[in-house]
């Protein structure tokens, strides 16, 4: 049996076509939904609240009738199973599931729309078939484990799913962000730590923006004093905090100030004689500069104390990417296995089973172990995505000559 389930129509359409049968069934009848995307019912009526809480909207049309008009009659919902009562014969239902942007399934025709969230289901595994999978193939008698509670296997694959997202798996999401006058936006609720800061300048091309570790830093704690350097407290015996001094002077900082840009400036030499001339614009007014704050698209921290992070002022407005690295256990959507790197999980889990269990041979544990470093090894070559035609093109750049 074919591993894909969804038809053309649901992949790319996002929909599912049925034909009532009779009028007035008792009970009435029920649409079963085959897509990969499970159904979510809130309400079937658009002014009660919990009607945007469905992932996707029912459509009808009468015998001859090509125009969908949305349904907003009462309808049930039972896992995937659709009744709707009173339909006349052979009406056309169609079940369409929510795009990112809401949806427009009833303005544009029967195979309009377009469902992101519906795309790029067959590179991966839902972490349920993981645990199915590894209790058929690893788990029984006569194999190396005889038996094991299903609760132990969720803890272990989800522990997988964590070490694997970090510098494993795909699990680096981004967020495209505005600079506001406060020069900070929040830390992402699933974030565990970032990849990569850039902000994007006109022609939409990412700029590298640096950590101010070395130059700054956010205070963790800001204490008031009395005249003598002594925390104070409040009626509960808690320390006063103030505000930070140190931030508000790095947000009115001058840049120019940090990277060296304001001093080059103030030296350069325009006395330019031609290009034979030994003299030259800014000879020499480069040396010593520190090459780690040679730039300037800026710097940012991270305001632990605030969870947010923190830009330097010549940020201010600009349009940033923050790329960063989540657990992999956030959502739903997140738990998700790479088949690339599915042999790994198994061979993981398989170790981290017998590894917590005692009277177990050394040789057997040191030897699993050893087979799911290699496995793991072999799941990051696969997932680096190396393609030999991208490196050719960047190695073209050897023979270029730099002129000076």
């Amino acid at each position: 049996m074919g591993l894909i389930t969804e038809t053309n129509q649901q992949y790319y359409a996002g929909s599912q076509t049925f034909l009532s049968l009779a009028v007035n069934t008792v009970p009435p009848q029920g649409f079963v939904t085959t897509f990969d995307t499970e159904l979510i019912f809130g309400s079937f009526n658009p002014l009660v609240v919990d009607y945007a809480l469905n992932n996707f909207k029912l459509y009808t049309a009468l015998p001859g009738v090509l125009t969908y008009t949305e349904l907003t009659t009462t309808y049930t919902v039972s896992g995937n199973t659709i009744s709707i009562p009173n339909l006349a014969a052979n009406t056309s239902v169609v079940v369409q599931l929510k795009t990112l942007d809401g949806g427009n399934y009833g303005l544009r025709n029967a195979f309009g729309d377009t469902v992101e969230k519906n795309y790029d289901d067959y590179s991966y595994i839902k972490l349920n078939e993981v645990i199915n999978n590894f209790i058929i193939a690893y788990v029984g008698a006569g194999k190396n484990i005889p038996s094991c509670k299903r609760t132990d296997l969720i803890f272990h694959s989800k522990r997988a799913m964590q070490e694997f997202s970090y510098d494993t798996l795909n699990s680096i999401k981004s967020q495209e962000l505005n600079i506001p006058p406060s020069l900070s936006v929040i830390i992402p609720q699933d974030y565990v730590n970032y990849v990569k800061m850039s902000f994007i300048d006109q022609l939409g091309v990412k700029r590298p923006i640096y950590p101010a570790n070395n130059l700054t830093i956010n205070p963790y704690e800001l204490p008031l004093q009395d005249n003598r350097g002594v925390p104070t407290q409040d009626n509960f015996g808690q320390n006063l905090e103030g505000t930070s001094i140190t931030e508000e002077r790095w947000a009115s900082a001058d840049d120019k100030l940090l990277n060296g840009e304001a001093n080059n400036l103030r030296n350069i030499n325009f006395d330019y004689e031609g290009p034979d001339s030994s003299r030259g614009i800014a000879e020499g007014q480069l040396y010593g500069m520190d090459p780690q704050y040679a730039q300037t698209n800026g710097w940012f921290t991270i305001n632990h104390r605030e969870g947010k992070m923190s830009f330097s002022s010549n940020l201010a407005g600009a349009l940033i990417v923050l790329e960063y690295i989540s657990d992999g256990l956030a959502y739903d959507l997140d738990t998700r296995v790479p088949k690339m790197a599915e042999e790994a999980m198994y061979a993981y889990m398989h170790h981290a089973v017998l590894a917590s269990r005692s009277g177990q041979p050394e040789y057997v544990i040191n030897r699993l172990k050893r087979e799911a470093t290699a496995k793991l090894r072999n799941a990051k070559i696969r997932l680096s995505n190396i393609k030999l035609d991208e490196i050719v093109q960047v190695m073209r750049g050897k023979s270029k000559w730099i002129k000076y």
